[in-house]
């Protein structure tokens, strides 16, 4: 049983950093953090835009660290608010052309890391391990919210 926890383990905490890696490299192309490109993705995802609240959810983020990172691609002109003028919280997160440009340019590049990632998956194997790591994914947020049985 521990070979299984230490298994899953280190495979997903080294697929998670190799993930962050390469997103710093890429998003230093454009002098930009590497926690970046987690938003710039769904907001390129959400053209039509979402609230800060739905950009947490989407992006499994806590809303301190969202709010820190909307105010920071406000400021460099990434991102900008529509709409919401009385509460900025249900002002709709939109990319900016400039936003826009660094986020399909990142989409390209992240595709080609998907696909180099995945070779030597065939289509089959791919749909079962995106269903597998989903029922894990679930399994374990539900174990979180109820605590493990004793």
């Amino acid at each position: 049983m521990i070979e299984r926890y230490e298994q899953l383990s280190y495979f997903i905490y080294s697929i998670y950093r190799s993930i962050q890696r390469i997103a710093k490299e890429e998003m230093e192309k454009h002098n930009l953090r590497g926690a970046y490109a987690h938003y710039l993705v769904a907001l390129c995802r959400h053209s039509e835009g979402v609230t800060s609240a739905k950009l947490c959810e989407i992006c499994d983020k806590d809303k301190a660290a969202t709010s820190r990172f909307v105010a920071e691609m406000e400021e460099k002109g990434l991102i900008c608010r529509e709409g919401g003028s009385f509460n900025m919280y249900r002002a709709k997160l939109i990319l900016t052309p400039k936003g826009k440009t660094i986020a399909d340019v990142l989409l390209k590049r992240v595709n080609v890391a998907v696909d180099l990632a995945g070779r030597g998956l065939s289509d089959e194997n791919r749909a079962i391990l995106y269903s597998s790591l989903g029922i894990i994914e679930s399994n374990l947020k539900e174990l979180c919210k109820i605590g493990l049985p004793e």
